[in-house]
């Protein structure tokens, strides 16, 4: 028997949800959550009405990605693997709609994607419709937490065995400093374990009979003293999306995205492995500036955040208020 799809199950995108929520006030920047329960899977998509400048930052050895553009209008962060690329095509179609399908101003929209079947048996992924739901959806200043929109199936910690990882999802964080604004999106579906500020294993990498988790270096260690074997599985990603108003050049805004992606190394280790499609993009409405706050500052800070929101994938907890 053919396992579920999205041609043999009765679909319907879902974009409302219980739970807990980061609120954030950036303007310019609306975000979308679509799901397909019988999935389940989803998406999440990043709007920027009157556009924003672009930097993306892509490691690992399985990337998935689409667009790859220096100015967009949305950003879409889904499951399915490469078919949950999909759903860029559906942000792309709702745009192109409320266009009023002019041909002088192109919506553009780039897109990443997590693998996240090795959670679930369907084979149902974010398909255009889903896309097109998530953007009808779209709204400022709210965005959900936990395994939500493209982290719905996410996971992590599964380091040399599937059966150690934990579920994830998606997490964030905000700061305001000043008239500067940060807001940091991720979707963590890592091979790595995430640490805690202590560099303790917090998620991951769970044996179930003791209710423990191990560092996996520790880990390693000891397979290979005893002689055994340390293999990773496939089809693991991290994404992530930092948002600010701060005006800031190409070169900056490029250096910015380079070093909080280095520094999310910190939260999930080990990270941008073989096995891992991590992608970063680092996204400026260009509202204001401050001189106050130089790029290299401004990275430190959205690193600082970036972290927070790692930690909230999969237990919010308190955010960051930036004071």
């Amino acid at each position: 028997m053919s396992p579920l799809s999205n041609d043999t199950a009765q679909l319907a995108p879902r974009t409302a949800f219980d739970g807990p929520a980061l609120t954030f006030d950036l303007p310019g920047l609306e975000i979308g959550v679509a799901e397909y329960d019988e999935g389940p899977t989803g998406c999440t998509v990043f709007l920027f009405p009157d556009g924003a400048a672009t930097a993306i930052d892509a490691r690992g050895g399985l990337v998935g990605k689409t667009g790859d553009y220096e100015w967009n209008h949305a950003i879409c962060l889904a499951g399915g693997s490469l078919y949950g690329l999909e759903a860029a095509s559906g942000v792309t179609a709702e745009l192109f709609a409320r266009r009023r399908y002019g041909l002088e101003d192109f919506a553009l929209v780039s897109g990443a994607i997590i693998y996240d079947y090795g959670a679930r048996e369907t084979r149902v992924y974010p398909d255009k419709a889903l896309g097109r739901a998530a953007v009808r959806a779209a709204r400022p200043g709210v965005f959900p937490l936990g395994p939500r929109g493209a982290g719905r199936s996410a996971g992590c910690g599964a380091v040399f065995d599937r059966a150690r990882g934990e579920p994830a999802g998606q997490g964030g964080a905000y700061g305001q400093f000043g008239p500067t604004r940060i807001a940091v999106f991720t979707v963590v579906n890592a091979l790595g374990v995430i640490l805690d500020r202590q560099g303790r294993v917090a998620h991951g990498n769970l044996d179930r009979a003791t209710g423990t988790r191990r560092h996996p270096l520790d880990e390693l260690r000891d397979r290979l003293a005893d002689g055994g074997r340390a293999e990773a599985p496939a089809g693991n990603t991290t994404l992530t999306v930092v948002v600010t108003n701060q005006r800031l050049a190409a070169g900056a805004l490029r250096q910015v995205g380079r070093s909080v992606h280095s520094a999310l190394a910190r939260a999930i280790y080990p990270f941008h492995t073989a096995m891992d499609g991590d992608v970063l993009y680092a996204v400026t409405t260009g509202a204001v500036d401050n001189a106050a706050i130089s790029p290299t500052a401004l990275g430190m800070l959205a690193a600082e955040l970036a972290w927070d929101a790692v930690l909230a994938s999969f237990d919010p907890g308190p955010v960051r208020d930036g004071q």
